[in-house]
This record gives C-alpha cells, structure tokens and sequence, in this order.
C-alpha cells in the first residue's frame, strides 16, 4: 500500500498545502497511516506559510494549514515518496522533467481518481472555495482508491 504522498503544486502555496491537510484530516478520520507532504515546482515561495485567503477558506472548512510552510521539490522526493500527485498537467510535466531515471515514485494527478483534470490555481482564480471543494472530492477518491 502506498504509505508516502507528495502533492505538488507551482508555489506550494495553495493547492499542494491544502491538499495535505485535507487528507491528512480523511486519512486520519479513515484510520490510515499516511506520511504526507507538500512541495511546489518553484521556489518564490520557499519558507512561507499558505496564502492567506488559502487559510481562511481552510479554515472555514475545519482545516488548519497555518503550521505548513512551502518548499520546493528535490530531486530525493522521487525516492522518498511512493506517489507525487499533481494539480495540473504543468505541474505533472515539470516533474517528469525533474524525475531521475529509475525513481521509485509514481507520478500523478492528484484528481486521477476522479476526473484527471487540473485543480484551478486559487491564487489566479481567486476561488479558495472552489478549489477546496475540487481538492475534498479528489481526495475522497484518492482515498477510496488506496484502499480498495
């Protein structure tokens, strides 16, 4: 089973954080032993905590993401990790451009279970709300999928 689940978004800021804490939370609550992380393509964020309208629209929702701070993705993640999910298919090929040849990781998209499409970037959209409800539904799917 799949113990180890890296989500990827471009600044880690976003998406990535709050797809950690929301299946953290359903893993948890499913009794599930995951080690999750989050990490971003690029590096402007490296350091800083989720985006601020990020935080409010998790919180509003039970979500704690003040604790996460962004980094960027290492060539050892590919390693270290038994899944890399992705929330778009940028973010996808960025990384199957970083990934080292023979890495143990699966690459992915975080909404594989459910419809394989991007989760809009909320820092462009300005829809946290929609987002988050993207990111609860895949990661039910994801969930139902780990362990079926």
């Amino acid at each position: 089973m799949v113990k180890r689940i890296l989500f990827v978004c471009l600044g880690n800021i976003c998406r990535s954080p709050s797809a950690e804490a929301v299946v953290m939370r359903m893993a948890a609550e499913r009794g599930l032993e995951l080690e999750l992380d989050s990490a971003g393509t690029g590096d402007w964020h490296v350091g800083e905590p989720p985006y601020g309208p990020m935080q409010a629209a998790g919180r509003a929702r039970g979500y704690d993401l003040s604790q996460l701070r962004a980094r960027q993705v290492s060539v050892s993640d590919f390693n270290d990790f038994d899944m890399i999910l992705a929330m778009d298919g940028q973010n996808l090929r960025d990384l199957r451009a970083l990934q080292p040849e023979g890495a143990r990781a699966e690459l992915g998209m975080f909404t594989q279970h459910l419809n394989g499409g991007d989760v809009p970037d909320p820092y462009h959209t300005r829809d946290f709300d929609g987002a988050l409800a993207l990111v609860e539904e895949a990661a039910e799917r994801l969930l139902d999928a780990l362990v079926s």
